[in-house]
């Protein structure tokens, strides 16, 4: 059997399994922080943890099939290995770099979130307190001053 062949079969059992247990791994440890980004809403975690895990798929499997092919034979067992390194190596990237991206992402919208939640007051305004013929923004009236007992 030609060795360029066994290294492209190599190549993708690595790249998939790599990328199969990237996937469940960030599915499985993404669902708590995807809940607390869409503030407790486990329906809708759920569900964009689900479309998060299958564009992760649909991409990396198409970076894997778009990356296998090999300008040069592999002639001995010494180059098989280099030429699986190389092309392991640029998919390991490639994996981190989308799980970062992921991350640095749903923290943008955590953070938005936790700015918005705390934008708001704790109590909701009630009304404007009157005095009797004046606006609410009268000044007191005189004598009504901490000097004025004294």
């Amino acid at each position: 059997m030609d060795l360029t062949v066994v290294a492209y079969i190599v190549y993708l059992l690595i790249s998939v399994a790599l990328t199969v247990w990237v996937a469940r791994t960030l599915s499985r440890n993404g669902r708590i922080f995807l809940a607390d980004v869409l503030h407790g809403n486990e329906k809708l975690a759920e569900a964009v943890n689900h479309l998060l895990v299958v564009g992760f798929y649909l991409v990396n499997f198409g970076f894997v099939a778009l990356y296998l092919s090999q300008d040069e034979a592999v002639a001995d067992a010494r180059s098989l290995f280099e030429a699986l390194s190389v092309k392991l190596g640029v998919v390991l990237l490639v994996l981190g770099v989308m799980h970062l991206g992921n991350v640095w992402v749903l923290n943008k919208i955590r953070r938005r979130g936790m700015m918005e939640r705390e934008q708001v007051p704790p109590v909701p305004p009630q009304g404007w307190t009157q005095q009797a013929g004046r606006g609410p923004w009268a000044p007191p009236a005189p004598g009504a001053g901490a000097g004025a007992g004294a």
